[in-house]
């Protein structure tokens, strides 16, 4: 055995009797763990990389496999170099006249789910999303409003129509780049891909720039923006509008407008989700005798019906008569809390009345007294 001997079955993590594809399916799972762009300026991950993939280079192939076994090492002669991997072999596709380290990384490309190079790169650029706050009434948010922002954005250039070059031509494919939109350094072993500095990753070059937007295709503009707030908003929540926001350079997505409700409260009415509060008072008869009472929601008047001997904080749920549910059509329901209001001043009869009233008038605190000793 050699002084220097690297156990490569050890290295990958597979015993001696392995077969070929558990051998490509250890490496698979250590290249991805270990290669360069995963793990950028760390060294050991990159000797780590070398070190498997000379493992996979020998015993991925039968003969080379053999020798090592017999001699506990591979002596090679010509073809792949010891510590380089032939990722024709191991992808399964021709190099098509293609420079070696541009094929490497396509195909990692494909067993990295994309982003090491390879093929042609366009950067997606998308608008900038809007954010505002609208002041709405209490009804509004209840009902839902049509309403106006008025933005200040950057809008798509009108003389260029976006594209940033000016009217009559157009991009160019960057040379640099070879409209892949990223350039790739050899560095040893491996190959570094890199976002391309001249065209910034759009595959694209603008030779002839639009005047008006200098070739970025967007110009300031005040625009206004027509949006319906829907039924059910409440106070301080945001809601989404895709594509409501500043378009995009280049052709990319708009971006969204993101609206904060500012609900002003009621004066009655208060909100608890999509139920709505009322605290309703009534007067000592309507609790006694028992009294039909007409009762305001938002949406027209009712009549309740006051059973006699209601007691004051009494709840009464009437269904569906809250506010409604985002993006719902079910509602929530009017919670009304009956206050047994004395009146504030009394004249000489009323007080004769009460009095008389009170004669009559039940021990109500005597099962507590007679709980507590004086």
């Amino acid at each position: 055995m050699n002084g220097n001997f690297k156990d490569f079955y050890k290295i990958l993590g597979v015993d001696k009797s392995a077969s070929d594809a558990e051998i490509k399916k250890a490496f698979h799972k250590l290249a991805r763990k270990y290669h360069p762009d995963v793990n950028k300026h760390d060294n050991e991950a990159e000797a780590k990389f070398k070190e498997i993939s000379e493992a996979y280079e020998v015993l991925h192939n039968p003969e080379k496999r053999q020798q090592y076994d017999a001699y506990g090492q591979y002596v090679g002669s010509g073809g792949v170099p010891p510590g380089g991997v032939n990722f024709e072999d191991l992808f399964g596709g021709g190099f098509s006249g293609r420079s070696h380290f541009e094929d490497v990384f396509t195909n990692l490309g494909d067993l990295f789910g994309g982003g090491f190079g390879g093929g042609q790169r366009q950067t997606s650029y998308r608008g900038s999303d809007l954010h505002y706050r609208v002041k709405i009434s209490f009804d509004d948010a209840l009902k839902g409003v049509d309403t106006v922002i008025n933005a200040r954005v950057k809008d798509k250039c009108p003389a260029c129509n976006g594209s940033g070059a000016k009217p009559g031509t157009g991009p160019s494919t960057c040379k640099q780049c070879a409209g892949r939109g990223v350039t790739a350094q050899s560095q040893g072993f491996f190959s570094i891909s890199r976002t391309c500095p001249i065209c910034m990753g759009s595959g694209q070059v603008i030779e002839k720039p639009c005047s008006q937007c200098s070739g970025s295709g967007i110009v300031g503009s005040d625009k206004k923006i027509k949006i319906k707030i829907p039924a059910g908003v409440e106070d301080g929540q945001t809601l989404k509008f895709r594509g409501h926001g500043e378009p995009a350079i280049k052709g990319g997505a708009p971006g969204d407008l993101y609206i904060t409700a500012q609900v002003i409260p009621h004066p009655v009415f208060i909100r608890d989700g999509a139920d709505i509060l009322l605290t309703l008072p009534i007067s000592y008869t309507e609790a006694a005798l028992g009294a039909k009472i007409e009762v305001p929601t938002t949406n027209g008047w009712i009549n309740l019906k006051i059973p006699a001997g209601t007691q004051s904080g009494k709840i009464f749920k009437l269904r569906g008569k809250g506010a409604a549910k985002l993006h719902s059509s079910s509602s929530g329901d009017l919670l009304v809390r009956v206050a047994i209001t004395p009146p504030n001043k009394v004249n000489r009869r009323q007080k004769q009345l009460l009095q008389e009233l009170e004669e009559f008038n039940e021990n109500l605190r005597g099962a507590i007294y007679g709980q507590v000793k004086k």
